[in-house]
């Protein structure tokens, strides 16, 4: 009995790990069909806790916004919204294993926090319209009180957007800071290699309002739930 209890332990100990990098895709409240991408690096400190820095890059949308078609072009494009918010975020955290898994099978749990410093770029959104009527399309930012969406009347009616990342160059900078906590839960078939999903809570603050939409309430403080796909491998 002592000498299979001793062999359990050791083939248990086989599975803990002293480095992880996982990379993945996110899903938030406050992003679209993908909320951005995330990459965290994390090393052991003792059996059962971890230490982690990482990376967010994500596209954080007004509530309000929606998408509208022309009648004109049948394009699509989100009427209203006058800036793109893309958020950068780094992160250092904590991980600390909740339940381990045994090898080569199971389920890893762990309980994640993490603060760290937003860079936010406010990029100006451009669409395409006609102007005066005539054929030529022109694009610039959309201005909500010179383009609309009465093609009938309207002598600056919008028919889509800009060229993709159209006006980034002339993006600002906002500065502040994030803070996250979530469950993490992590398969894998082999040692080396690790798959799993995240779901948590996390709030973006700046020090001033961020205008997506000029004519509704903007803020500078974005709270949301989300759920990340990761994969990635140990050591």
């Amino acid at each position: 009995m002592l000498i299979v209890n001793h062999s359990n332990g050791q083939e248990l100990a086989s599975d803990s790990y002293s480095s992880e990098f996982v990379w993945g895709i996110n899903k938030n409240t406050a992003g679209g069909l993908i909320g951005g991408f995330v990459l965290r690096k994390s090393k052991q400190i003792n059996d059962r806790l971890y230490e982690s820095v990482g990376l967010e890059l994500m596209n954080v949308k007004h509530p309000l916004e929606t998408q509208r078609r022309s009648t004109l072009s049948g394009n699509t494009f989100i009427f209203g919204k006058t800036n793109y918010l893309y958020a950068i975020r780094l992160q250092y955290g904590r991980e600390l294993i909740l339940f381990r898994k045994a090898p080569q099978q199971g389920v890893e749990i762990k309980l994640n926090a993490a603060v760290g410093p937003s860079i936010g770029l406010q990029a100006p959104y451009y669409i395409e319209y006609l102007r005066d009527g005539g054929p030529n399309t022109f694009r610039e930012q959309y201005n909500p009180n010179k383009h609309t969406i009465n093609c009938s009347t309207s002598a600056n009616c919008i028919i889509g957007t800009g060229y993709l990342f159209q006006g980034l160059h002339e993006s600002q900078f906002k500065l502040g800071g994030n803070a996250k906590v979530s469950l993490s839960f992590e398969l894998g078939t082999s040692k080396s290699n690790v798959t799993g999903v995240e779901a948590g809570f996390l709030i973006d603050a700046y020090t001033s309002e961020i205008e997506l939409i000029p004519t509704a309430e903007n803020k500078g403080v974005f709270p949301t739930a989300f759920v990340t796909m990761f994969y990635g491998s140990r050591r």
